[in-house]
């Protein structure tokens, strides 16, 4: 079956193209927002070749394909009449967008934000890893030219990525991306960028009244998203109180002028400090128990990518490498995902036939690598004592190596690769979480499943 015959039968069982007024994809899932949930026929969806699983969480319909997702994306929005990563007309899903409360909203706009911009992470990540690895067991110095260039390599898209947010949220938020891009750039102009370093002045005084507070903008994403948002409203407002003839030079000019000064002066400020904020809490559970903290962000770790919320947590370890240069949730990750790969294996041994062991060879080498979606919807979702099993594997593995403070440098996708990151005083016991977290979790799945028939 070829991609484009395979996304016609999605479309159908998705209950029509008159049914689907949002479509996109992350790494590894089509997602859908539809008009009428019960259109849609779930059994026809996941006896569909390609389709490895399907889940109504978040407002959406997600269809999991696989790694391979990209290839079915783009017949996917050519069937749809739709540039890819364009969303459909207001107009056409007003009234789904009407149903979702503000917590389903942002995770949307969160989700939708980071999804399309993660391959850029991840590999910038995985070369900062093994970089860092290299550099620690003394392959390389950090003080050759080799080690700097590559350092650039890795380091540019998190120091810019307020850039990358700005394209991808000013997707969602169907405004102008190159005023959005505009904007980061602003707020990361040298002349901002080298004040803040300097630490001698606090704020600038516009029109000699407004202050306009000194921040660092590298590398920290809620201003730029909350700016764009600002924007959006902006441009409209602007664009529809002008004469046509003068648009294409005035709505850009004042948009970006009255949205600008309102990013420097408060919105800016505001989402330095929101994020301060997160990422303080989050530090404030680590403090006050490290063991306690490691278990529950692991432990929720396959909830929350089973339900699409995976990138909640995004924002906070970019804010902590921004802030402080180091993070503790992402090992947690690294956990939760090899926990997912120990119970999946266990589920092997239960598996009645050829096709579905060959389904969870492939989705327990895909959690190793670091796509967990195979392992959950294809396999654990139908297996729910393996997948809570999966939980209290993270769980227990995330208070192990955050009981000895393991922590991680760089973001990086986190699969068994990942380990090179870790290569200094915390790799033994990075080690340890790894083993333990495979280990534990493969053994309360089997345990738990040793009475089913």
């Amino acid at each position: 079956m070829t991609h484009s015959e395979a996304v016609g039968q999605i479309i159908v069982a998705a209950g029509g193209k008159q049914n689907i007024t949002n479509a996109w994809h992350c790494m590894t899932r089509l997602r859908f927002a539809l008009k009428d949930e019960e259109a849609v026929d779930l059994d026809a969806l996941n006896a569909i070749d390609p389709v490895v699983g399907t889940s109504f969480a978040n407002g959406q319909l997600q269809v999991i394909i696989g790694t391979d997702v990209e290839n079915y994306y783009g017949p996917l929005m050519d069937q749809l009449g739709l540039t890819q990563n364009e969303t459909i007309d207001e107009s056409l899903d007003a009234d789904s967008e009407a149903k979702k409360n503000l917590v389903t909203r942002f995770m949307d706009v969160v989700s939708g934000t980071f999804g399309p911009i993660v391959p850029a992470i991840a590999g910038a990540g995985m070369i900062k890893g093994l970089l860092s690895g290299l550099a620690a067991v003394g392959v390389i110095s950090n003080t050759t030219d080799t080690y700097m260039v590559i350092d650039m390599l890795a380091s540019g898209v998190f120091t810019f990525l307020p850039f990358f947010v700005a394209v991808s949220v000013a997707k969602i938020f169907k405004t102008n991306q190159y005023v959005a891009l505009a904007l980061a750039a602003a707020m990361q102009y040298p002349t901002m960028t080298a004040a803040a370093a300097a630490g001698d002045v606090s704020q600038f005084m516009l029109f000699g009244f407004i202050p306009v507070p000194v921040f660092s903008y590298a590398g920290n994403v809620i201003p730029i998203i909350c700016s764009v948002f600002v924007l959006s409203y902006v441009w409209r407002f602007v664009d529809s109180h002008l004469p046509k003839v003068t648009r294409t030079v005035f709505t850009p000019l004042i948009s970006l002028f009255v949205t600008g000064i309102i990013a420097f002066s408060v919105i800016g400020p505001v989402g330095i400090y929101v994020g301060r904020a997160l990422a303080a809490g989050v530090s404030a559970l680590f403090d006050f128990s490290p063991i306690f903290a490691g278990f529950v962000m692991g432990a929720t770790r396959p909830l929350l990518v089973f339900c699409g919320l995976h990138h909640a947590m995004t924002p906070v370890a970019l804010q902590n490498f921004a802030e402080q240069g180091w993070d503790m949730l992402m090992p947690t990750m690294f956990m939760a995902n090899l926990a997912m790969a120990g119970a999946t294996a266990a589920v092997y041994f239960k598996a009645k036939d050829d096709r579905e062991r060959s389904i969870i060879t492939g989705a327990v080498v895909s959690a190793f690598l670091g796509i967990t979606e195979p392992a959950l919807f294809g396999v654990l979702s139908k297996y729910r004592k393996a997948f809570v099993a999966a939980c209290l594997g993270a769980g227990i593995a995330s208070a192990v190596i955050c009981a000895f403070g393991v922590r991680i440098y760089g973001y990086i996708l986190s699969s068994i690769f990942s380990l090179v990151a870790y290569v200094g005083p915390y790799f033994p016991f990075a080690i340890l979480g790894v083993v333990v977290a495979v280990v534990s979790a493969f053994a309360i799945a089997s345990l738990l499943m040793a009475r089913d028939k």
